[in-house]
């Protein structure tokens, strides 16, 4: 069987008032896609420069990404920020670990 990548993640915005929530199978591209479309109604992350990563997970089945996906989306936003908070206490945009 083969060996899938796929991500659920969340951005924020520069000053951390706005998540996006939403999976991929190639995370580095995605946030590049986000960066660029930044100021852009167009989209929602766009729209709301959420293109900060906060949070990530792995998942190697995408209906298990998926399903993550509507769970997370689903959370109030202090569980969303509890969950952040439990790996990443500061906040640290980590799109450059990713795109390293």
């Amino acid at each position: 069987m083969w060996n899938y990548n796929y991500y659920v993640y969340i951005t924020t915005n520069h000053y951390k008032t706005v998540l996006y929530i939403g999976v991929t199978n190639d995370l580095s591209r995605r946030l590049y896609e986000h960066k660029e479309n930044k100021g852009t109604s167009k989209s929602f992350s766009g729209k709301y420069y959420c293109y900060n990563l906060v949070y990530y997970e792995h998942f190697s089945n995408i209906e298990h990404a998926i399903e993550r996906e509507k769970e997370l989306k689903k959370w109030r936003r202090d569980k969303k920020d509890a969950l952040i908070t439990s790996v990443n206490p500061g906040w640290k945009f980590l799109n450059s670990e990713i795109n390293e």
